[in-house]
């Protein structure tokens, strides 16, 4: 079964990862970077090994976002990010093709072991099936 596998993170995890200290997340060092990316590549490269790995990115800072909504008339609404009102967004992601729920279950604790400096927040790691089109929707 396909899994969708997902970290999370804020506008200021972006600013603290390049170097900018702030209430939320201390400044991350090129070394916090370096462990950082060494972790998830291993981890991407075990994942395309074992032949569950379907695709898996990781995504630009919040205020690289934009919202395209409903608007008055039939005419879009198109607001640049961040957004303000929202606390956590998705930071990245996996798409992972997995035997069994135990199994994601066992990438995604592995997941939360990735290396970041002392005082960082931490994000649970969010696991969604994909809908393969039965009636499980």
């Amino acid at each position: 079964m396909k899994y969708l596998v997902m970290v999370q993170g804020t506008q200021a995890d972006y600013e603290a990862m390049q170097g900018k200290a702030n209430e939320h997340s201390p400044a991350w060092s090129q070394e916090d970077i370096q462990a950082m990316y060494a972790f998830m590549g291993a981890l991407n490269n075990d994942l395309a090994e074992s032949g569950e790995m379907v695709d898996g990115q990781g995504l630009t800072e919040p205020a690289r976002t934009r919202l395209v909504g409903p608007g008055d008339g039939g005419k879009s609404v198109i607001t640049d990010g961040p957004y303000s009102e929202t606390k956590e967004l998705l930071a990245g992601y996996w798409v992972l093709d997995c035997a069994s729920l135990e199994r994601v279950t066992e990438i995604a604790e592995r997941i939360l072991q990735c290396p970041q400096p002392a005082g960082a927040p931490t994000y649970p790691v969010v696991i969604r099936p994909i809908a393969d089109g039965s009636a499980d929707v």
